[in-house]
């Protein structure tokens, strides 16, 4: 490749660093559930947590602005999907309280960059 500069992408995408962030700790967390969980809840939750980033950067790829939004409105759900989720494992007792109010504050973060994007796509594409 030489002294190419690398290509900008989603993967500079802050937002999109913490999505992934966010799923590999959904991961984590995930592990010690008990086997008989692991194509329900488990299941969701990764698969929930997963989507956030792979929307982000589906939507970074798209050219059209509605497009964009589309799949950052989706990220948003996938988003709210697992924090649900989060809270139905604390309450079989599958996370303890610190582990969700740990998580809890990831999902603050991770929304509110989700919601700033959604803002800016929608700011700047009105005229």
């Amino acid at each position: 490749m030489g002294n190419r500069e690398k290509t900008e992408g989603f993967e500079q995408f802050e937002v999109w660093q913490f999505a992934i962030d966010l799923a590999v700790d959904i991961y984590k967390l995930t592990g010690p559930f008990p086997k008989s969980e692991i194509y329900s809840l488990t299941n969701q939750m990764r698969r929930a947590s997963s989507s956030v980033s792979a929307n982000i950067a589906e939507g970074y790829g798209r050219h059209g602005y509605k497009e964009k939004l589309q799949f950052y409105k989706i990220a948003n759900g996938s988003l709210l999907e697992t924090k649900s989720f989060c809270y139905l494992a604390n309450r079989l007792g599958y996370i303890s309280q610190k582990q969700l109010d740990d998580i809890i504050v990831s999902f603050i973060s991770l929304q509110k960059l989700i919601n700033a994007l959604i803002k800016s796509i929608r700011v700047n594409n009105e005229a």
